[in-house]
């Protein structure tokens, strides 16, 4: 019952990170990614899909994303779509291939990118900190519902307490590396 409690608080304090890891890939830095454009949806059809399902997108060099899609009557369209996304970078157009170019980020975005950073890391943890009172929560009904001794009540405490540590780590390392390729010059 004890290990249920746990082995739940992990994989929900595990999801928190999955979720913050997804979120700071999606924060532009000077670097070219192409989780940038993965949630911009392209109408195809009549029906919007995701961009990477109507064109090929790869890495340039360091600072440019390539996309070329799979019909040459979407360009047009796909344009639009990224002019209209809130990416905040102009597509440049050369026949059926369309660039995106990584202009360089001011110092004073980097530190407001900084800032947006550990603003996420903080709703991770605090994410983190309301599993661990769920958790503990239960525990003590159990403790309450007499299911469980108070050494067992103390023991699995302390447990989920190491665990909510060690994600709340985990979160920490992940800001303190975004925010150094943040600063990056």
């Amino acid at each position: 019952m004890i290990n249920d409690i746990k082995n739940d608080a992990q994989a929900r304090m595990g999801k928190s990170i999955d979720a913050l890891k997804h979120d700071l890939t999606r924060l532009r830095t000077g670097r070219a990614s192409t989780a940038l454009v993965d949630n911009i949806k392209v109408p195809y059809y009549g029906a919007d899909m995701p961009l990477n399902q109507v064109a090929s997108v790869a890495l340039g060099d360091s600072r440019s994303i390539i996309i070329t899609p799979f019909e040459k009557n979407m360009v047009a369209v796909i344009e639009k779509a990224l002019m209209a996304s809130d990416i905040g970078i102009t597509p440049t157009t050369a026949g059926t291939v369309i660039r995106l170019n990584m202009p360089p980020l001011t110092e004073e975005r980097r530190r407001e990118l900084a800032k947006h950073v550990g603003h996420e890391g903080e709703n991770a943890k605090i994410a983190i900190r309301n599993i661990r009172r769920d958790a503990l929560q239960q525990v003590k009904d159990l403790l309450k519902e007499k299911q469980i001794t108070e050494d067992e009540e103390r023991k699995a405490d302390d447990e989920i307490q190491k665990l909510t540590d060690r994600f709340v780590k985990d979160v920490d390392a992940m800001v303190r590396a975004k925010e150094d390729e943040l600063m990056a010059i």
